[in-house]
């Protein structure tokens, strides 16, 4: 077992969260941790372009309730090894790190939950090492989707918001940008990594649940804010960014750069083919949870058919829809973190942590 190093500490709710890391194979995962060592484990995978510490108000919750709670800095992310090839950030290759992050950690099973491209891992995982997933839970990504390519996200938009002549990669449109100007792309992200931090963590938004999102423009106005050398100076939303988390993304994406993590979308052809060697023909049998960000224009199944192929797949699947954008875990911390509650005690009431009570005088 490789025991974690502390490497920060900090105190929410009476629950501290460490910071240790585990190496093996020329490779360092950095990971988060907060609860007792010998509860049941919950592993939350972050996403684009994020760290472990964006799982904090999950962390500290579940921690609190008993749970050990894990975060680990995704490969090219946080204090975690950075690969400078794009085919390193394939998904096999990212289901292999939880794996090993597992073994490292001494545990068998874990819940599963992701957000972003971590949920493209987590649903990886599932398919090809359900042993090791004892229930998967995903924020904003179904199932059978971004861990399968453009092709497979297109095939469910809602071609009445995205015309197929005006266009034709809908609200994925980056994806598309980053295929062709991925070192275009990184360079404007690097240049005010607070800035970009400010502009990508944004709060959901009512009035433009229906419309077209900015995503499907990219290309058309030459990258990211019209093909600006750098993004502009905005000011938080602070639905979702605090001083600290803002502090933190900034210095852990100055420390990495934005090519690794723009290296996740450059890997479909390579992601297609693991997807179809998952076992049981892709089929999850184990308890699922998906959770709907209703304001998210990117993820977006409140409007599309994007949730279908999960729902084909998935034997045990439960659904709910949280009133947030695409960073729904930092928006509606509260709802996130009741629904997953709600379902860990419905679907895994065995790995509920038990309650222990002192001795009796």
């Amino acid at each position: 077992m490789n025991h974690p190093s502390t490497l920060t500490t900090f105190t929410r709710a009476s629950v501290s969260l460490t910071s240790g890391t585990a190496a093996g194979n020329g490779d360092s995962i950095t990971y988060h941790a907060a609860g007792p060592e010998d509860g049941p484990m919950l592993v939350f995978v972050h996403g684009w372009p994020a760290n472990g510490r964006t799982w904090k108000h999950q962390l500290t919750a579940f921690a609190a309730l008993g749970f050990r709670v894990i975060a680990p800095d995704m490969r090219g992310y946080g204090s975690s090894t950075v690969h400078q090839q794009r085919d390193a950030y394939a998904q096999e290759h990212l289901v292999d790190d939880m794996v090993a992050l597992l073994d490292r950690l001494d545990r068998e099973q874990a819940v599963w939950i992701g957000h972003d491209w971590g949920s493209a891992t987590v649903w990886g995982l599932a398919g090809h090492h359900p042993e090791r997933c004892a229930a998967v839970a995903s924020i904003c990504i179904p199932y059978r989707t971004l861990e399968r390519g453009v092709s497979a996200l297109l095939e469910h938009v809602n071609r009445s918001i995205y015309p197929p002549d005006t266009h034709p990669y809908a609200q994925f449109d980056y994806m598309h940008y980053y295929a062709s100007e991925a070192e275009r792309a990184a360079q404007v992200l690097d240049a005010r990594p607070a800035n970009t931090v400010r502009a990508f963590f944004r709060g959901g938004v009512p009035a433009a649940h229906g419309k077209p999102g900015p995503t499907s423009e990219i290309t058309r106005n030459g990258g990211w804010f019209a093909g600006a050398d750098a993004v502009p100076d905005l000011p938080p939303d602070t639905r979702v960014l605090d001083e600290e988390l803002l502090a933190d993304l900034t210095s852990s994406l100055t420390r990495t750069g934005f090519a690794a993590s723009i290296a996740y979308y450059l890997n479909d052809e390579a992601n297609r083919t693991y997807s179809d060697t998952s076992l049981n023909g892709g089929r999850l049998d184990m308890p699922v949870l998906y959770l709907e960000a209703f304001y998210d224009q990117v993820a977006d199944t409140s409007l599309s058919r994007l949730a279908e192929p999960m729902r084909r797949y998935c034997t045990d699947l439960t659904e709910e829809s949280i009133e947030a954008g695409h960073w729904a875990q930092l928006e509606q911390p509260t709802a996130v973190n009741a629904a997953l509650a709600r379902w860990l005690a419905t679907k895994t009431p065995s790995l509920w942590p038990q309650p222990t009570h002192p001795p009796r005088s």
